[in-house]
């Protein structure tokens, strides 16, 4: 069966490679591999002037992780915790989801992503959750996941996939408070932070706040996704 062709969002930072030091556009390979594993072909989508011609080729979408949402996105002034802001990439994401929910594509939205989708749609954030939940478990250690369970809403999507509980490996800071327009809750931590959210009246929107590429000894959620892209 031929390969759906998948975009990705990207980052844009300053890297060095070889005797060079120049800005450039990346995506983790975690989210190439599972992709490549659940049978998609990846097409990295660097910000530029027009999502829908970037658009026009691709079967799905996949909002990566990254660094926080402005949230003057938002109306909000931000927190001492929260990262400085990254316009060019936040403004082009945005057009993005906003495209691809007009054209009802299937969208698959990480971390970060789930953030996005929900800003998009009118919604705020947490933007420093330990002082919401009390407590460090979503971000324990930087630079390594945490292992958390996640309570899902029977009859979702999210449970068609995974069932009605499971674990997700997480790393932030921040989460959903108001959510956005048409979003429903699917899923939540024990401490009552949102870990899910879907577009019942499309033909697959998720968002979660874990990390589901990190784990590639659980396929089911990018394999769902792929799936409603063929």
């Amino acid at each position: 069966m031929r390969r759906p062709l998948v975009g990705l969002t990207t980052d844009v930072e300053r890297v060095a490679h070889g005797v060079w030091e120049e800005d450039a556009a990346f995506t983790p390979c975690n989210y190439l591999d599972a992709l490549g594993r659940a049978g998609a072909a990846p097409l990295l989508l660097p910000p530029g002037p027009d999502p829908v011609p970037a658009l026009a080729p691709l079967r799905g979408l996949v909002l990566i992780g990254g660094p926080d949402v402005d949230p003057d996105l938002y109306g909000a002034a931000p927190h001492p915790r929260t990262d400085r802001p990254r316009r060019h990439r936040d403004d082009w994401e945005m057009a993005l989801c906003r495209a691809a929910l007009a054209a009802d594509l299937p969208v698959l939205a990480v971390c970060r992503g789930i953030q996005l989708l929900n800003v998009t749609l009118g919604g705020t954030l947490h933007q420093h959750l330990e002082e919401v939940v009390g407590h460090r478990g979503h971000l324990t250690v930087e630079g390594q996941m945490s292992r958390n369970p996640v309570v899902v809403a029977t009859r979702s999507r999210l449970a068609q996939v995974v069932g009605v509980a499971t674990t997700g490996l997480c790393h932030h800071h921040q989460a959903l408070d108001r959510i956005g327009a048409g979003l429903a809750v699917t899923a939540r931590a024990p401490d009552g932070t949102v870990e899910a959210v879907e577009l019942p009246d499309r033909r697959f929107v998720l968002g979660v706040q874990w990390h589901p590429e990190e784990d590639p000894s659980d396929k089911r959620i990018f394999e769902a996704f792929v799936e409603s892209c063929r």
